[in-house]
């Protein structure tokens, strides 16, 4: 939406005024806003288990398992150039990076590769991913408003398939996510599991449509 600035302009009312209604809808939760971003419309979050954000601990957990990670990679790099295009950076951008491998009772379950744009979660790095999951954290602090899915079958390099204990010739189920805050792309992620895990989504179309459309 426009700045405070631009809106006192149009239509003639107080700063004050401006920003009491904007503070209002955001309590509503009409509109989202993104500290050194800007004010967007919040769009309706999805309510499945596949389009919904959540935590690999959290499914572990309703499956009465229990949850373990090792973080096999945490710092701030360079965004290069597919990350600049895919996150929507600018060149020379720096970006969060992790790699987190999950555990269910102890068996490697998910390869987590995730790119985080520093600008909405900026003390991502500081946090102690082997007590709180990346998605956790992100949920906490991250008015996440839109996801993309992408589901692929493929055969693992040599060193996911030694992270994630597969035979020769076993496939891996690859989840491509970004995510969004606003208009700002908040996340990268690879997901990567084994062939034999399962990914489950229910989910209810908008109220009025058809499931055939």
């Amino acid at each position: 939406v426009p700045s405070e600035h631009e809106l006192v302009r149009e239509w003639g009312v107080s700063r004050m005024t401006v920003n009491r209604a904007i503070r209002e809808l955001v309590s509503e939760g009409y509109l989202t806003r993104i500290q050194g971003v800007g004010t967007f419309v919040a769009a309706r979050r999805a309510s499945s288990a596949l389009i919904e954000i959540k935590s690999i601990a959290k499914e572990i957990q309703e499956r009465n398992g229990l949850h373990s990670s090792k973080v096999l990679l945490l710092r701030r790099e360079t965004a290069s150039q597919d990350l600049v295009f895919s996150m929507n950076l600018k060149p020379g951008e720096s970006v969060f990076h992790s790699i987190i491998l999950h555990m269910e009772d102890g068996v490697p379950v998910q390869y987590e590769d995730k790119f985080v744009n520093p600008s909405l979660a900026p003390q991502y790095l500081e946090q102690d991913f082997a007590s709180i999951t990346p998605s956790q954290y992100l949920l906490e602090v991250v008015p996440l408003t839109e996801a993309e899915h992408i589901i692929e079958a493929v055969m693992p390099d040599s060193e996911i398939r030694k992270l994630l204990k597969l035979k020769s010739g076993e496939p891996c189920l690859v989840l491509h996510r970004r995510t969004w805050a606003g208009k700002v792309i908040a996340t990268r992620t690879r997901f990567v599991y084994p062939g034999r895990y399962q990914i489950f989504g229910r989910f209810k179309p908008p109220q009025g449509s058809n499931m055939e459309e």
